[in-house]
């Protein structure tokens, strides 16, 4: 079963060399596979020994849903759960320097071939998403996609979930929860950017406590903008907050952000997507308190506007 209120762990920085972020080195040109995957069990080994026990996962994410599959299957503990996606192909090859690294397709051939993968996650696989589902790439209007995944939902009790993405996120969400299939609401879970620039989500709280299984919030750092830096001087009134906040709680200011998401929706599994241990441990902190109403408060009035976000987003690169 699929428990919320839990932190969690995406796997995208373990799977892949490179991920969208704040840059701060250049690219290993000495990078090895070999060294990457045992980090990547090491990150793994980790949470688990730290009390994390569910894993989200997806076929671009590198080598990451290969590695669950081997890793989960050994641990052989019936209390983790994963959650896995369909939609894009990662095309990178491992390269640090490749330009592009991931291809979407929401059809119902990637379905099918993606899902042949994915399936060796059972019985631990609880959460099958569409992977960034948007008005463009029509998946939500997709009757044979739709009736696909109600099938997979019916033959292997799975929840059938989504992710979104970009400023219009919140309007993706709501199409989604009205699709039904056999007269039944074919998404009980769903995954998000929520943080302490993009807030819009909250807007559908209420809609998002009525679903049957937990959400997942992603980007909870806004790729890194939330670790206090010289990069991003507008938001030097939100790091003093966050600072002030982590020297009170003595936490980081990763663990200030994480809580924020985790208080802001109380039936959530927040996303760390943590590349080590030492990242994996700061980020387990916010765990440990949580934010009084007067500290949310003034969190929450740091939103921008999800436009502005979203453009913001788009100048960081692959590194």
């Amino acid at each position: 079963m699929l428990k919320g209120g839990h932190i969690a762990l995406g796997t995208a920085a373990i799977g892949r060399p490179v991920y969208i972020n704040i840059k701060q080195e250049d690219p290993d040109t000495e990078f090895s596979l070999e060294a990457f995957r045992k980090k990547g069990v090491e990150v793994l080994e980790t949470a688990y020994r730290k009390g994390v026990r569910h894993f989200d996962t997806a076929p671009n994410y590198g080598l990451a849903e290969d590695l669950l599959i081997d890793w989960i299957k050994k641990k052989n503990d019936r209390s983790l759960t994963a959650s896995t996606k369909w939609g894009y192909t990662y095309v990178a090859d491992f390269d640090p320097n490749a330009t592009e690294h991931e291809v979407k397709e929401h059809s119902l051939n990637k379905l099918n071939e993606q899902w042949k993968v994915s399936k060796a996650l059972l019985p631990h696989l609880k959460l099958y998403q569409i992977h960034s589902a948007t008005f463009e790439s029509g998946v939500l209007e997709n009757t044979e996609v739709l009736n696909r995944l109600y099938e997979l939902k019916q033959e292997f009790g799975l929840i059938i979930g989504l992710t979104v993405t970009g400023s219009d996120q919140v309007d993706v969400l709501k199409k989604a929860l009205t699709v039904q299939v056999e007269n039944e609401g074919l998404f009980q879970s769903v995954q998000f950017t929520f943080n302490l620039l993009d807030q819009s989500v909250a807007t559908m709280k209420s809609e998002l406590e009525q679903l049957d299984s937990p959400i997942l919030i992603k980007e909870v750092l806004a790729n890194g903008r939330l670790i206090p830096n010289d990069d991003y001087k507008s938001y030097a009134p939100l790091y003093n907050e966050m600072k002030g906040l982590a020297k009170k709680y003595r936490v980081g200011a990763d663990a200030i952000a994480l809580r924020f998401a985790m208080d802001s929706f109380k039936n959530a599994n927040v996303l760390s997507g943590a590349s080590n241990e030492a990242h994996l441990t700061a980020n387990l902190k916010a765990d440990t308190f949580s934010l009084a109403y007067d500290e949310m408060d003034r969190l929450s009035s740091f939103a921008i506007a999800p436009s502005t976000y979203w453009n913001e987003r788009k100048e960081l690169q692959w590194n």
